[in-house]
């Protein structure tokens, strides 16, 4: 029998916790991406779709913190998690917060990858 899965209530969910939460760019990325599919992805689909190579238990790690924040919630199903960002709860006590963060994200990625060029 697998342990269940805590998420934080809406009110315990802080604002240092979810920039804590997305300070790391795997987490930000895999957030985005969830919040494109909007139905929720399992960790699998989420690796696939970013071209992720990290071992499970760091993917594990990061949805961890993810869910620990408040910004996901995940469901099992059989052996797989599937989790969606809780865009609505989180817009209703943050307003505009991460649709911010993920603007901010995307207008900064191409400057990211000139950069790794540059000195790759």
């Amino acid at each position: 029998m697998s342990r269940p899965l805590s998420h934080p209530g809406l009110s315990s969910v802080t604002l240092a916790g979810i920039l804590h939460a997305l300070s790391d760019p795997v987490r930000l990325a895999i957030v985005r991406e969830l919040l494109r599919c909007g139905r929720g992805l399992n960790c699998t689909e989420a690796a696939q779709r970013l071209k992720l190579a990290i071992p499970k238990s760091t993917g594990s790690h990061h949805y961890r913190v993810l869910r620990e924040a408040g910004l996901i919630a995940s469901e099992r199903h059989g052996t797989e998690l599937t989790s969606r960002v809780r865009a609505a709860e989180l817009e209703g006590r943050f307003p505009g917060l991460l649709d911010t963060i993920i603007d901010a994200y995307e207008k900064e990625r191409p400057a990211r990858r000139a950069a790794a060029r540059r000195s790759g």
